[in-house]
Parts: structure tokens; C-alpha cells; sequence
């Protein structure tokens, strides 16, 4: 059976998360807009400003506008009544080049081990909390679940883990600050096999030091998870704080040189007026986004789904 970590009202939630990202974005667009009626330069100009001031990233803002200009050079003429439309079917066709992810998979390994999931990130992105919320989720998914608290530069981040394993009453491994956090990381999964947890989610790397200390961490970390499940991590999970805009692109770029992330987590959609930043860093760094954040309650963390992310960014549109 598939997990069903959906809300009921999941939509709903997402058009409120992204309310301020739609504000800004939808006030610049129709007043780029306005007056004209068709689609030539300067319309053009001004979208694609748009589309890096909401933190799309310049790489993946060209893209969108090199395909727009392709279509308006073969339809030769189109209005800008139809601009919106192009523009969600442009974004709509990037974000499906990208590859995808089975949400909704049993987390069953090989050979019926717990499904291990590292979490990535540096400290204050909302790392412990994702954590906190996706263990929430697959409790509630009838999921044996089991934290390790392998964070372990602050005593802030172990202390928050704990609070969050007594929030949604799941055990945790954890050896205290300044621990090595691969020691951690070994005993949580040794712990999970020898007790059948179905699902383990380690909390690992609050700090961005220089990559090559970092890699060295991570790399430690998965060598001593491979010593109790050889195909082990399953997943790589990288959390980035949407709301910090062009940092995240960077945290992106610096953990993804570092370790093989296998997935993107982006929290606090809805304090920002930036939320493009989850179509870039979708489209440029190839990583699919798993989950996003859209509120503070424990619920408020979603599956990403890229069709309902559009469309609600799209939706009543002023």
C-alpha cells in the first residue's frame, strides 16, 4: 500500500503558502502588461526581469524566455492575453525535464532493510524541523520510524531533534554534542535493523565548512551506514530555506559538489515573496524537490507536486 501522506487540503494550504510570491509576482506581470496586446521585446524584457527579481536564477529565467520567443516566432503573433498561459505551460514542460520520484513508494529496500534517509543542510533552514515533520508523516503512514541526531557541531540542533522525537513520540539515537556523528549514524541504523524500524531519517551536517571537511564528514557518515546496509543511504535529502533566495541556489551548489543529494527539500514558501527559487533550483541543478514547506504547523509540509505547484501560482491571478 502507498504511503498517503497528502492533506485533505492540500491545495488550499499551498495557494496560502504561496500567497506572497503570487502578490509579487502577479503585480509586476500585469503592469508589465498593461496596454499592450502583443508579445514583442520589451514585454519580453520586463518578464524576464520578473522572473530573476522572484529568484527563478538567470539560467533557468533564459530558458523560460528563449522557449516563449520560439513560440512567438513561429505563431508569429500571439497576445498578451495569452502570455499567461504560455507561461505556465513553458515552466510546466521544465520542471517535467527533470527527473521524478515515486512520492508515494512503500520506502522497500532490496533486501527488506529500513529505508535510510540522510538529511543534509546548514543550520537555521528549517533541517530538524522537515525532519521532525516527515517523521510525523510516516508514523501517521503506519511506519516504524527511528531518528538519529548526527548533527552534532551545536547542542541547539541535537537539543531541537529531541524535542521533535518526544513532539511525534519516535525514539532517537543520540550521543549528546560534539559526538562523532558518524558513530551516530552507525548505531541508529544498527539499532533500526536489529529492532525492524521501517524507516530511519539521520540529521547530519549543520554547517557548510569548506567542502572538502564537509565531503569528509559525509562521506564518513555513509561508510559507516554501509557497514550494517551495504546499499545504504537510500536517500539524500538537501533542506535549503527558500525565503534566503540566491543562498539557497549556493547551499545547493556546495552540497551537491560534496555529496550525491538524491532529492530537495524547501521550506518557508510562505514568508517569502521568492517561491520562483523552487523552479530554479528544480531546473538547474536536476535534483527533483521532494517536499516543501508552506506553513509552521506540522502538517504544512508537502509532497511536491510540480503540476499543483504551478497551477496555484497561477491561480487567481489579479
Amino acid at each position: 500500500m502507498a504511503l498517503n501522506i497528502f492533506n485533505k487540503n492540500k491545495k488550499e494550504r499551498l495557494e496560502e503558502g504561496l500567497s506572497k510570491t503570487k502578490e509579487n509576482f502577479f503585480k509586476k506581470f500585469s503592469r508589465s502588461i498593461a496596454g499592450k496586446t502583443k508579445v514583442d521585446i520589451d514585454v519580453l524584457d520586463e518578464l524576464e526581469e520578473i522572473l530573476v527579481a522572484s529568484d527563478v536564477g538567470i539560467d533557468t529565467t533564459v530558458k523560460i524566455i528563449d522557449r516563449i520567443e520560439d513560440r512567438v516566432s513561429k505563431d508569429k503573433y500571439l497576445n498578451t492575453s495569452e502570455l499567461n498561459r504560455i507561461l505556465i505551460e513553458e515552466i510546466e514542460g521544465l520542471l517535467d525535464e527533470n527527473p521524478a520520484t515515486d512520492f508515494n513508494a512503500d520506502f522497500e529496500t532490496k533486501d527488506g532493510s529500513p529505508y535510510i534517509i540522510l538529511v543534509v543542510g546548514v543550520n537555521g533552514v528549517g533541517k530538524t524541523t522537515t525532519i521532525g515533520k516527515l517523521a510525523n508523516k510516516f508514523k501517521r503512514a503506519g511506519k516504524k520510524v527511528i531518528l538519529g541526531a548526527a548533527d552534532t557541531f551545536r547542542a541547539a540542533a541535537v537539543d531541537q531533534i529531541e524535542i521533535w522525537s518526544k513532539r511525534v513520540d519516535v525514539p532517537l539515537v543520540s550521543k549528546g554534542m560534539g559526538a562523532d556523528p558518524a558513530a551516530v549514524a552507525f548505531d541508529t541504523v544498527k539499532k533500526a535493523v536489529a529492532e525492524n524500524y521501517d524507516v530511519v531519517i539521520i540529521d547530519t551536517a549543520g554547517r557548510l565548512h569548506n567542502k572538502i571537511n564537509l565531503m569528509n564528514e559525509l562521506s564518513k557518515i555513509h561508510r559507516s551506514v554501509q557497514k550494517v546496509v551495504p546499499d545504504a543511504p537510500h536517500e539524500v535529502l538537501l533542506v535549503l530555506d527558500a525565503s534566503t533566495g540566491q543562498n539557497a541556489f549556493e547551499q545547493a551548489k556546495q552540497f551537491t559538489l560534496a555529496t550525491k543529494v538524491s532529492a530537495l527539500a524547501l521550506t518557508k514558501l510562505d514568508g517569502t515573496a521568492k517561491g520562483g527559487v523552487v523552479i530554479g533550483i528544480s531546473a538547474e541543478f536536476k535534483i527533483p524537490v521532494k517536499y516543501i514547506g508552506v506553513g509552521e504547523q506540522i502538517d504544512d509540509l508537502q509532497i511536491f507536486d510540480k503540476h499543483l505547484f504551478v497551477e496555484s501560482l497561477f491561480s487567481n491571478q489579479k
